[in-house]
């Protein structure tokens, strides 16, 4: 149920459980590389695809996520294979993010921060239709690792956006949504990348205390 990523030259300080978003799953470039960034700082990364997903592999045919409650209560099943020693963190890309924060709202798994990576603010073009409703019941800390031009929340944008509780943000330079600047920018998806890794490392190791 869980591919596991762990670093060969230190012992792990903690886990964080990463939920892939709605159109690729935990096969694809971006969480496959992301989760290796993390694990080589001391962070046991692990992965899953939900069950629409699965599916969707299965049978070569793409199929559009399922439905909020379904995918909490898979995710919920996902974090009882979690590793019983090790500070829980969860999080998730895009709608995995989503996901990952309205868990921490109804789980009973002591969740001790939870990291998005390009949180879908609003949908594309929208900004009036929020997804931010729960934020104000998220019971630990909150990093939102956004690119500065993501569709689903720009940094413009979320200055002028009014919500119940505002969650920590790391801005990654010229990134879209899944944190690619432009090449006139003079940054590189890579480091927009290990940035991001970074970042989440810093803020696990912010909340044990290190």
């Amino acid at each position: 149920m869980i591919e596991w990523f762990k670093s060969q030259s230190q012992p792990a300080i903690a886990q964080f459980i990463f939920a892939h978003g709605a159109g690729a799953g935990s096969d694809s470039d971006f969480m496959q590389h992301v989760a290796a960034l993390i694990s080589e700082q001391g962070v046991d990364v692990g992965l899953f695809d939900f069950e629409y997903m699965q599916i969707a592999k299965q049978t070569g045919k793409r199929r559009p996520p399922e439905r909020a409650p379904k995918l909490l209560t898979y995710y919920e099943q996902v974090l009882t294979h979690a590793q019983p020693k090790l500070p829980l963190f969860i999080g998730g890309k895009s709608m995995g993010g989503r996901m990952a924060s309205m868990l921490a709202c109804r789980t009973k798994q002591p969740i001790k921060g939870v990291i998005a990576f390009g949180y879908p603010f609003h949908p594309p073009g929208k900004p009036d239709k929020l997804r931010t409703e729960h934020f104000a019941d998220i019971p630990c800390p909150f990093l939102v690792l956004q690119g500065e031009r993501d569709t689903f929340g720009t940094r413009e944008e979320l200055k002028t956006l009014a919500m119940p509780k505002q969650p920590d943000y790391v801005w990654l330079a010229d990134g879209d949504h899944s944190l690619k600047p432009r090449k006139k920018s003079g940054i590189t998806e890579l480091e927009n990348r290990q940035i991001a890794a970074s970042s989440a490392v810093q803020f696990i190791n912010k909340m044990l205390g290190k």
